[in-house]
């Protein structure tokens, strides 16, 4: 049986591979669209990135952090309708300070959307599948 010391050890290893692999797995865009679009076309039905430029720069002044604003996209429908899809959308930035002397706390985001490559929403609901 393991003990304790030895399992909060293992654990704590395998956080800190988790966050590296996380960070180099996130490519760097300056738009959520470009993320949206991966989603869409990904086998896998997902895509993760960082956004950056001069307003995540604006941003990390605002809140008092220089943390990376993360986007994860997550397929939630195939659509019948060509590269249509029911995205799931979680935008997130640890270390945020909402107020003056408050400790930073990741605030995050998160919200579904019907999107094509086309940039419209789609022009029925109808999944793959369905008759």
């Amino acid at each position: 049986m393991l003990k304790p010391g030895i399992i909060a050890w293992m654990l704590m290893a395998a956080s800190s591979v988790l966050a590296q692999s996380d960070l180099a797995a996130r490519r760097e865009v300056k738009e959520v669209r470009l993320l949206l679009l991966e989603a869409i076309d990904s086998p896998q039905g997902q895509a993760r990135g960082r956004l950056t430029g001069e307003l995540v720069d604006a941003i990390g002044r605002q809140y008092g952090t220089s943390a990376p604003i993360n986007v994860d996209v997550i397929t939630l429908v195939r659509y019948a309708q060509e590269g249509c899809r029911r995205l799931s959308v979680l935008i997130w930035q640890e270390g945020v300070r909402l107020r003056q002397g408050d400790p930073g706390s990741r605030q995050s985001v998160e919200f579904g959307i019907n999107y094509c490559r086309s940039g419209l929403p789609p022009q029925s609901l109808k999944r793959v599948g369905e008759p």
